[in-house]
């Protein structure tokens, strides 16, 4: 790994890049997302501070442990800019973190005993199968779209009172809306 002198106190992309182990590529996406800031020079290059070895390595690891680019950009918001992220910033959100990914794995176990299950019986079916249709909550009231039926209500004609079905249709809300 290239050593860059304590007195160079801005890296060029490639620097980061090297040093970070990120690939270019990230480094200006992770940029795009606001997760890491440049300066732009007289000749429109970017220079990232010496802080943003650390803010690279920080987004990373908390990647590796599948938490949101989102998550990570509103927790790097709270830190004063120019300040690296320290063990104590590590510490906080680490524990804040904690419950959402224990739900995430509680998850992620319920889905790999229901995949054994459906591998065991080899159903798969669309009609009952929890991975192939998860939590399908009006699956049993028949085939088709039945919050849209529902919300037009019984009182509602075919017609819809004169409306052609196409009007009909970019006025009903769907799935939910």
């Amino acid at each position: 790994m290239p050593q860059i002198p304590e007195t160079i106190q801005e890296l060029t992309v490639g620097q980061l890049a090297a040093r970070s182990g990120a690939a270019v590529s990230a480094l200006h996406f992770y940029e795009s997302k606001g997760l890491i800031s440049s300066r732009r020079t007289s000749g429109n290059q970017r220079r990232f501070s010496r802080d943003a070895l650390r803010r690279v390595a920080f987004v990373r690891a908390a990647q590796r442990v599948g938490i949101p680019l989102a998550t990570i950009r509103e927790a790097l918001a709270e830190l004063p800019e120019g300040r690296t992220p320290t063990e104590e910033d590590w510490a906080r959100l680490s524990r804040s973190w904690r419950s959402e990914l224990d739900e995430r794995i509680k998850q992620l176990n319920r889905l790999r005993d229901h995949l054994t299950d459906c591998i065991g019986c080899g159903c798969l079916s669309l009609e009952t199968c929890v991975l192939s249709n998860p939590d399908d909550a009006f699956g049993e009231r028949g085939a088709g779209s039945r919050l849209l039926v529902e919300r037009r209500g019984p009182a509602t004609s075919a017609t819809g009172g004169g409306r052609s079905s196409r009007a009909q249709a970019q006025q009903a809300p769907c799935c939910g809306d």
